[in-house]
């Protein structure tokens, strides 16, 4: 690990989710020792990553909204291909 990078601490809630033969992994996590907000960021088969701006109060919160999407788009809202890079 680079002594640049900061140590973060990991919600419970994260994990590995699998859903119509697509697995993704749940990542909710904040720095060590912060009683600040949690970061959410979803991260698909081939490391494309979406991550939200704005922080959560809990964690509970990150998760809850993660289902969130995952229902109103669907788990493949969480794949990039070529057509979905930013510009």
């Amino acid at each position: 690990m680079n002594d640049n990078e900061p140590n973060l601490e990991h919600s419970d809630l994260s994990e590995e989710f699998t859903r119509d033969g697509v697995t993704v992994l749940v990542d909710i996590f904040r720095p060590a020792g912060s009683t600040g907000g949690w970061t959410l960021q979803v991260i698909d088969q081939d490391d494309v990553m979406t991550v939200w701006d704005e922080p959560f109060a809990s964690e509970q919160e990150a998760y809850d909204e993660f289902l969130a999407t995952l229902e109103a788009d669907g788990i493949e809202s969480f794949s990039a291909g070529p057509e979905d890079e930013l510009e």
